[in-house]
């Protein structure tokens, strides 16, 4: 049977292998890429496996390369995979303003209803249901499934959680949009995707998923304090109030001094490792 996947690239590292691998997807029509971190461990056996959602701008490299994760995945014996933050190519629509805060590089981890974006669109369902299910039947990863992020993909990294109970056994976020329903960068991109019916927003918004949560998956949270984005963008406390109000268990780390960089999540990254590896190992 010939293999849905297309490897691209892999390199040794930590003693296990960080391979990159193109494949067709079908929730979202066009070709996407994906990075994975396979550790030592998973050459006996499946392993557990932390998805890492990237944030605006990013593709699936930005992590791999930056965050400095792979030794600690490896003494831990996880899997992590890095899909890309949106799809792309020419059939793909970008900003027709040509910026960097929408369309490719930009797709924001939700199922768009708006033409043009409709059509591929789609990273939810790519990020929850297809890769995982490509993922768990090519590769040497278990169904025992963290999720994390930064920014954008911290917004991702939640709101797929919340959406979806029991599809994940621990989550984590670095700077998250925590309510894209009340900042800019939400505005631009819930509007587009999802029209200018607010309510349709709430879905897609962590600060209100939590309110109904039927399953309360601890939330650890690091946000540095010198992060350009912080007040603007990120709202941590929208999302500490909301964690409040609904008695949701959450860890909000207030780091003084980071900012918004891959130096930031390098510096916190065996935390957050160490914070799955308790829930996706038993």
């Amino acid at each position: 049977m010939t293999s849905p996947l297309t490897l691209v690239s892999e390199n040794r590292s930590f003693g296990g292998w960080h391979r990159r691998y193109r494949h067709a997807a079908t929730s979202i029509g066009c070709n996407m890429t994906f990075a994975v971190f396979l550790p030592p461990q998973a050459e006996h056996g499946p392993v557990p496996v932390l998805y890492w959602l990237s944030g605006l701008t990013c593709t699936d490299e930005n992590f791999m390369q930056k965050a400095g994760a792979h030794r600690v995945a490896a003494e831990l014996g996880i899997a992590i995979v890095a899909p890309d933050t949106s799809p792309r190519g020419a059939e793909v629509p970008g900003d027709p303003e040509g910026a960097w805060d929408f369309g490719h590089g930009a797709g924001f981890y939700v199922n768009a209803t708006q033409a043009p974006w409709k059509d591929h669109y789609r990273m939810h369902d790519y990020v929850v249901h297809e890769l995982p299910a490509l993922v768990e039947a090519n590769l040497p990863v278990s169904p025992r499934r963290g999720i994390s992020g930064h920014s954008m993909g911290g917004h991702g990294a939640l709101v797929c959680a919340l959406r979806n109970p029991s599809r994940y056994l621990s989550v984590s976020a670095f700077a998250p949009i925590s309510n894209p329903m009340d900042c800019p960068w939400g505005h631009k991109a819930l509007s587009r995707y999802l029209g200018e019916n607010r309510e349709s927003w709430r879905e897609w918004d962590a600060c209100e998923l939590i309110v109904g949560a039927s399953e309360r998956l601890p939330l650890l949270v690091d946000q540095g304090e010198a992060d350009s984005f912080l007040a603007g963008q990120l709202k941590p406390d929208a999302l500490a109030r909301a964690c409040a109000a609904a008695g949701h268990p959450l860890n909000l780390r207030r780091q003084p001094g980071y900012d918004h960089s891959y130096y930031f999540i390098a510096s916190f990254i065996e935390d957050h490792l160490r914070h799955h590896a308790a829930a996706l190992r038993g």
